[in-house]
């Protein structure tokens, strides 16, 4: 299937494949090896992703002094 590029620098994604992601809207694109890469992105509430990722942190045994350290670490002058 064919996308034609316009001149503003947009794609029109063939119906065939759009249908294929319904509810989907955005894609994050890349280029990996001289092609172009579209993945689909889903935006949820940054309450539900927080929650998530402390849902994750506390499974893996991560907690604040952790992240302080890591902070830190990261933050200090390579010589």
């Amino acid at each position: 299937m064919l996308a034609k590029k316009t001149s503003k620098n947009q794609l029109t994604l063939p119906k065939e494949i759009a249908d294929k992601f319904p509810g989907v809207d955005l894609f994050d694109a890349n280029v990996e090896n001289n092609q172009i890469v579209l993945v689909p992105v889903k935006i949820t509430p940054i309450t539900s992703s927080l929650e998530s990722i402390r849902d994750k942190m506390e499974s893996l045994g991560i907690n604040e002094q952790d992240i302080t350290d890591a902070v830190k670490w990261a933050r200090k002058k390579s010589k």
